[in-house]
């Protein structure tokens, strides 16, 4: 037989390669090769939504290259990932080879593989299936959603707030969490209460005690909301005469978390690491799709987009032998755990994110793996690891400790045996107490306490913060918004369309981000709700499922849909009346949102076309803020001056000198430019915020790039660099930059689209 086997990225196609040997030849379609035409009506809700696709234009030479080798053999087999996207893929490539003829009279076969090992691929191409037109379907529904959506309310965007806006189903759900978030943190009201805190001391033994009750009466939250009362109270408790009535032990156990899905690996690697969902996604999609260890090609975990909990059998007693050799029978439980996933859709056949084998450990992957690699699958091995090893034990300790009308109560626990937290703890998204502060020295009922001090501790009330990368993850996996594959994507569009911002790691929504939310909300209110969202989510699997066709799943969404934007398109453009009246016309002044920003606009527009800043009189300038730098030209201090493309440093002799400088100076690679051969090159802002390299000599030299430079000679002209050029399908490759060489080669794939 000779067979031509289609995978997605070059790097797995090199390794299947390796493993099937001759008769197969292995390419990959990088990702996608159709899609929908980037115009309105690829989907035609009017002609019950049948849906044109195209051949990505890149992506033609791919399957030309697919088609060419078909002709050499007998059988196709498609090798795609095994999820929706994967299917849709195997799918797509297909179809486009029947619709060529290329298929007349040959094997179409469809094999899918958890990890890229040579067991896994050879048992896949031993037990090959068909493409699963079941997630063929609830795929070519939720683009066809996604697509209905951005195509119908983008338009609208620009109309009504301002233009280059756009929209997406999911993520602005998304949005709105994140908006409604920062809504309720403006929104709290703080509540004052405090606490009695104790340092006390048995047998020169300190320990830490809080007042729990007084005169009989257990003490709330709010018992005490001031200070006078609270130090009072304090004064109180240090002239009491207490003893230990009551000494409390109890024995827990603490189970280990399951091994990693999607959504987990996500939350756990933005905790510990600090991991983007997007970074998380590509480092792992490189360790899925494997690397060279002792010359042969290894993938080194299993695959990655995954909402099942299923650990292989032969990958459990593979842990069980490697935990009794290394840590000894006490950390092997008796028997295997097997944890079962809650989710009705997940897909049980997967597997959870593993490694490929366990005996390859971090210690013996330092050599192999990059920083970010190695930080990622030492992650991923201690948590499966761990999910094998026997339960941690604490002892805890409760004890009562009264005088005459008071009551302290101290709390502690003790770790008695490790367990599994001899290797691996979960994050949290709070941090977390040392065990060691919550330690207590043994108390008998009887023993005399000696209080040391007593302090009133004021508190206010908190609240809920804003999200992270996992707390966001984790809401909208609670709300069934998304799925695991999508999340990273999601996160991303919000910063690339800049609704949001990071600050301290925490998303925080722009101006631009919550006018789209108070539109959407107001116009769409029941398209942007998550249990809405959470509903067609629902649909999606059982279309998946079998259980219900694709296109009913469109038709209910479209009819409401379509009614609200034929609603939202009548309405007056968004704004926010203010009590300040037009100078020209007296009607009242509104807050519009701009390309630039917030501004002042007449209600009475388009009669009436006043517009001033937000904060100021027509056409007055912000005082300007004065910078530690002086002016390279006349030696006056520049000042940092507000313009529409955002802050820069001006000399304060304007109009007399008019130079003008980057507010943040370029960052200077100290890469030679082969042009001039004087000049470095610099890593530079444009207005628009892009990032490009010019030589430092310019305006005398004006070479520039918008790839950044790397200090390599080109081995085909020998000019002295390349540069870096990242595109979306077709990953890194390295370019001469010298006009008409041509030569390139590729670096590394970037994860599928």
């Amino acid at each position: 037989m000779s067979a031509v086997v289609v995978v997605e990225s070059p790097a797995k196609a090199k390794t299947i390669e390796k493993y099937l040997g001759r008769g197969y030849k292995v390419l990959a379609s990088y990702g996608h090769v159709r899609a929908f035409p980037k115009k309105d009506g690829s989907v035609d809700p009017d002609n019950d939504f049948a849906i044109t696709y195209q051949i990505i234009d890149d992506k033609k030479k791919r399957i030309d290259a697919i088609d060419k080798a078909m002709k050499r053999a007998d059988t196709l087999i498609l090798a795609s990932d095994l999820d929706r996207e994967g299917e849709a893929i195997a799918w797509h490539v297909a179809e486009v080879l029947r619709d060529r003829g290329s298929l007349d009279g040959k094997q179409i076969q469809r094999i899918t593989f958890n990890e890229i090992t040579k067991k896994a691929i050879t048992e896949a191409v031993e037990h090959p299936g068909e493409v699963d037109q079941q997630l063929v379907d609830a795929q070519q529904a939720r683009s066809a959603l996604d697509y209905l959506v951005g195509f119908t309310l983008s338009p609208l965007l620009w109309r009504k707030i301002r233009s280059g806006l756009s929209a997406g189903r999911v993520q602005s759900v998304a949005l709105r969490l994140i908006c409604e978030r920062e809504q309720h943190i403006r929104d709290f009201n703080p509540k004052e209460f405090w606490t009695i805190d104790t340092a006390c001391e048995a047998d020169k033994a300190e320990f830490q005690a809080q007042l729990q009750a007084v005169d009989g009466k257990t003490l709330s939250k709010f018992s005490i909301t001031d200070g006078v009362n609270a130090k009072v109270m304090a004064r109180r408790v240090e002239k009491g005469i207490f003893h230990v009535t009551d000494v409390k032990k109890k024995q827990s156990r603490q189970q280990p978390s399951p091994p990693f899905i999607t959504t987990t690996l996500q939350m756990d690697a933005s905790r510990k690491l600090g991991f983007t969902a997007r970074k998380t996604m590509q480092v792992a999609q490189k360790l899925y799709e494997g690397i060279e260890v002792d010359g042969e090609p290894v993938g080194l975990i299993t695959y990655m987009r995954t909402d099942s909990l299923n650990v292989s059998e032969d990958a459990i007693d593979e842990m069980r032998v490697h935990i009794i050799s290394v840590y000894g029978s006490k950390y092997l439980p008796e028997k295997a755990r097997h944890f079962k996933t809650k989710s009705k859709n997940a897909q049980e056949a997967h597997e959870a994110i593993r490694p490929t084998a366990i005996t390859r450990t971090p210690e013996s992957m330092k050599t192999v793996l990059d920083a970010d690699g190695l930080k990622l699958y030492t992650l991923i091995w201690k948590r499966a690891l761990a999910s094998q090893m026997a339960a941690a034990v604490l002892d805890q300790v409760r004890a009562d400790i009264d005088s005459d009308d008071l009551r302290l109560r101290a709390t502690g626990s003790t770790l008695a045996f490790a367990g599994f937290r001899k290797l691996y703890i979960e994050g949290t998204d709070e941090p977390a107490k040392d065990d060691k502060d919550r330690l207590l020295p043994p108390l008998a009922v009887g023993d005399a306490i000696v209080i040391k001090q007593a302090t009133a501790k004021q508190h206010f009330t908190e609240p809920k913060p804003r999200f992270s990368e996992a707390t966001l993850v984790k809401e909208l996996e609670a709300n069934g918004i998304g799925r695991p594959s999508t999340y990273a994507s999601i996160l991303n569009v919000l910063r690339v369309r800049e609704y949001v911002e990071m600050e301290r790691k925490r998303f925080v929504p722009t101006d631009t981000g919550e006018w789209v939310n108070k539109f959407l909300v107001a116009s769409f209110g029941e398209i942007v709700d998550p249990k809405f969202t959470a509903s067609i989510e629902s649909k999606l699997d059982a279309v998946a499922r079998g259980e219900s066709g694709w296109k009913p799943v469109l038709r209910d969404f479209w009819g409401p849909f379509k009614a609200a934007v034929d609603i939202a398109a009548t309405a007056p453009r968004p704004s926010e009346e203010t009590e300040e009246v037009c100078p020209e016309c007296g009607k009242p002044m509104a807050i519009k949102l701009g390309r630039y920003g917030k501004f002042l606009a007449c209600t009475g527009y388009p009669e009436c076309k006043v517009a001033k800043p937000l904060n100021g009189k027509e056409g007055e300038q912000a005082e300007p803020e004065l910078s530690d730098q002086t002016c390279d030209k006349c030696g006056e201090p520049m000042v940092i001056k507000a313009g529409r493309y955002g802050k820069f440093l001006g000399c304060s002799a304007y109009p007399k000198c008019k130079n003008i400088q980057p507010l943040e100076k370029p960052k200077d690679t100290g890469i030679a430019c082969p042009q001039c051969g004087k000049g470095t090159f610099l890593e530079k802002k444009s207005r628009r915020g892009k990032i490009f390299y010019s030589c430092s000599t310019y305006p005398k030299c004006k070479n520039a790039l918008w790839n950044e430079p790397i200090d390599r000679a080109c081995p085909q002209c020998h000019a002295p660099f390349v540069t870096i050029k990242v595109t979306k399908r077709h990953g890194t490759q390295h370019v001469c930059a010298t006009e008409g060489c041509g030569w390139k080669e590729q670096v590394e794939v970037s994860e599928a689209a």
